[in-house]
């Protein structure tokens, strides 16, 4: 298997309802690492970096995110796995 590294821009009611810290769980538990914040737009924006099926694990998750989300889309950029990542962070 390869790795990874994608750049998620997800839109949609993804602020408020505990998507950042949702996603961190997520990303954990598919050993995953990266940071996801909040943009001022209303907008989550993630990096995620991995195994393939990790990092597909996360995005999968991403197009519905928590109980209380409503995600309208997720824009996907493909980037070069850099393996800059310790762990899973939200940025505030």
């Amino acid at each position: 298997m390869g790795k990874q590294r994608v750049h998620l821009f997800i839109t949609g009611k993804v602020q408020g309802v505990f998507f950042r810290q949702a996603m961190k769980v997520t990303a954990i538990k598919n050993n995953a690492t990266g940071w996801v914040r909040n943009l001022k737009d209303g907008r989550v924006e993630a990096v995620i970096e991995g195994e393939d099926l990790d990092v597909s694990n996360v995005v999968e998750w991403s197009h519905a995110g928590p109980a209380n989300a409503r995600v309208e889309d997720v824009e996907i950029r493909n980037e070069q796995h850099k393996g800059e990542f310790a762990k899973f962070e939200v940025l505030y």
